[in-house]
């Protein structure tokens, strides 16, 4: 029974490190959460060699990383004079190119939807979008940024997860 136990969580703990990769480009998955969740699961292995205080310090780096992604793409287009639309429509442009299998897009598509974003705030302000290229291009970019920097800090802690679940899967089977 224990070995059966250990197959399932060893397969769970795989696929939820790897969905974790995933989530950390796909606005509707929460990446590194995800890949928490598959250290929890090797952690509940007879082979197990992973200390409670070890899980305990990768959930607050989780929860971190977490919240840092939802400041950084704010905080970069506040510096650059932005608003949350523009923000709003990188991830929505991320989401369309994923949806619709365009991974050549992927780096297009969420500039292009800070953009509108941000010509659609200015819109509803009733402020005139002509001649406001230059800034609407700049507060475009600084979303983009900041979601590409949440993205690859997500990247970082969820890479470093995949690392450490196969790790102690190997040393535990060794």
């Amino acid at each position: 029974m224990t070995v059966t136990l250990d197959i399932i969580l060893v397969i769970l703990a795989i696929v939820l490190a790897l969905v974790g990769i995933i989530g950390c480009a796909v606005p509707a998955l929460p990446g590194p959460p995800i890949s928490f969740f598959g250290v929890v699961a090797v952690f509940f292995t007879s082979f197990s060699n992973i200390q409670l205080s070890t899980l305990i310090i990768l959930g607050v780096i989780m929860v971190v990383v977490t919240v840092l992604d939802f400041y950084v793409p704010s905080l970069a287009v506040k510096k650059l004079g932005g608003s949350k639309w523009g923000s709003r429509g990188a991830s929505i442009g991320m989401l369309v190119s994923l949806l619709l299998y365009a991974w050549w897009a992927i780096l297009i598509a969420p500039l292009i939807g800070a953009f509108v974003g941000e010509m659609l705030y200015l819109k509803k302000q009733k402020e005139p979008v002509k001649g406001k290229f230059k800034f609407l291009l700049k507060t475009a970019f600084g979303a983009f940024c900041g979601m590409m920097c949440g993205i690859v800090i997500k990247l970082f802690y969820s890479c470093f997860v995949l690392f450490f679940v196969v790790k102690e899967i190997i040393m535990g089977l060794c």
